[in-house]
């Protein structure tokens, strides 16, 4: 299905389409949280409604979506939120086990803030995810007495359990931390604490939510640069330098996730370039007029890099 609107036009004016062959497909499955983290998306009224906006994606609906040739052709399908946290998915374990059955040398991801789910459910999550390169990244922001402050409703001992389970059942964990004013003192000890669980990875950096979508009450931290966010007409596209294909829980697909906050409310200039389904009008856009999603995310710095490229502050491979 997929793979028939991807093979109608390799290139335009020189430049590879996003209907190539698609390599990495991120999957936002649901838009269900448990959280009430105040920068997300999620959060914004005049972005999501919860009442009018809710979608999740089942398994048959994913068959339907995603043909085993598609499957085949993949390197690598994560499952994270714009809206939602995809562990409250209900059929996401079948939804891996789908892909791993027709390409069974996949990496599989996942985006988690880790309160989700039973120490089982994390557990047999693990026993799916038992290739060198599957991970599931734990979006953590401080130790017991911070993380709440900004992952609000998540309980931090049920992010210690779980995250255990999973490391304890053989599985890849990334520890991602946000820093703030009010957790950048606890860099260290979180570091430490990741190490001493066993996680594989930790890093942290300062969200750019701080210059496009300041919070009374969320400040941001004193010893960190707030990140840069360029406005350039020069655009280095992620999603084209990866081929991957971002699509949401009411099975749309987009370029990015970047414009996934715009899934429900987008404005109308957005709404144009992506009319045709080889979103050849946002490619066009670049010469003359990107849309500024595309600029403060892929617009290249006086460092020839991206927003994207540097936004880690520090990133650590712990074992």
């Amino acid at each position: 299905m997929f793979r028939e609107q991807f093979d109608k036009h390799k290139l335009h004016d020189g430049v590879v389409m996003f209907n190539q062959d698609i390599k990495i497909l991120h999957l936002e499955p649901t838009t269900v949280c448990n959280a009430k983290c105040p920068q997300c998306s999620r959060e914004n009224p005049n972005l999501y409604n919860d009442a009018i906006n809710r979608n999740e994606l089942s398994l048959s609906k994913c068959k339907e979506l995603f043909d085993v040739e598609f499957i085949q052709n993949l390197d690598k399908i994560f499952m994270c939120g714009v809206f939602g946290d995809p562990a409250s998915t209900k059929d996401a374990l079948d939804i891996f086990r789908y892909f791993r059955e027709h390409n069974p040398n996949i990496t599989l991801g996942l985006n988690t803030n880790g309160s989700i789910r039973s120490t089982r459910w994390w557990t047999e999550l693990a026993g799916i995810f038992d290739k060198n390169m599957d991970y599931v990244v734990f979006s953590i922001d401080g130790l017991e007495d911070t993380n709440h402050l900004y992952r609000r409703n998540v309980h931090w001992d049920k992010v210690m359990a779980n995250t255990s389970a999973f490391i304890n059942a053989g599985g890849s964990a990334h520890w991602d931390m946000l820093i703030f004013k009010h957790n950048e003192h606890q860099l260290d000890d979180a570091e430490e604490l990741a190490r001493n669980m066993g996680f594989t990875w930790f890093r942290h950096k300062v969200s750019k939510r701080f210059v496009t979508n300041p919070i009374q009450g969320i400040e941001a931290p004193l010893t960190f640069t707030l990140p840069n966010v360029p406005n350039v007409n020069q655009i280095k596209c992620h999603a084209l330098e990866d081929k991957s294909l971002y699509v949401t829980a009411s099975g749309e697909k987009l370029p990015c996730c970047w414009i996934g906050p715009y899934t429900f409310n987008a404005d109308p200039y957005l709404k144009s370039l992506l009319e045709s389904d080889n979103w050849d009008g946002i490619v066009k856009s670049w010469g003359s007029n990107p849309h500024n999603i595309c600029s403060k995310t892929c617009g290249v710095n006086k460092n020839k890099k991206t927003s994207f490229e540097s936004q880690w502050s520090k990133e650590i491979e712990l074992r």
